[in-house]
């Protein structure tokens, strides 16, 4: 598990040194800002596609 957390840890590394970021940056960008706008998203989308089938059975058993 160590290895696993050195290698994304090495790897956000690279991903600040290339977006000219620092470490700090580069790991608000990712967790802060990015990550709970990807989870809004696919929660909403989720909630859409499960109304979605609802709504279809429900007009099937009728």
């Amino acid at each position: 598990m160590n290895e696993l957390f050195d290698d994304c840890v090495r790897l956000l590394i690279v991903w600040a040194k290339y977006c000219h970021m620092s470490y700090k940056e580069i790991n608000i960008w990712i967790f802060v800002i990015i990550e709970p706008i990807v989870f809004v998203v696919m929660l909403i989308n989720i909630i859409r596609q499960f109304l979605k089938v609802r709504r279809l059975k429900g007009g099937a058993n009728q």
